[in-house]
């Protein structure tokens, strides 16, 4: 965690459901990370200019390097460009000693 500072996005790869996908890793101010797979909703390009290289605007929403699409941020949602009204693929993560683990807390648990 401590390579991913607050407000700041980052790239990984994970096997999701048999498949080896990449993510967005997205740390919040407060420490939290949100991920969603590496694919825009528009047209199914990643999301990244180049491996882990992300677009923001001014106001910290995540841009697609391709058409443009513009993702708020922690949400995920496209509040502008080609697929207005869609979301990002949430994977649910959680942070466990320091390290992004799949899955969520409540599954962790059990």
């Amino acid at each position: 965690m401590a390579d991913l500072p607050p407000d700041s996005l980052g790239e990984t790869e994970a096997v999701i459901d048999g498949d080896l996908e990449s993510l967005i890793l997205y740390r919040d101010g407060e420490g939290g990370v949100r991920a969603w797979i590496n694919t825009c909703p528009h047209a199914g390009r990643r999301l990244d200019y180049a491996p882990g290289k992300f677009l923001r605007t001014k106001k910290g929403e995540l841009v697609c390097a391709v058409h443009g699409a513009t993702f708020a941020l922690p949400e995920g949602n496209c509040v502008a460009g080609p697929c207005r009204g869609e979301c990002l693929c949430a994977v649910a993560v959680h942070v466990e000693d320091g390290l992004v683990r799949l899955g969520d807390n409540a599954t962790a648990a059990e």
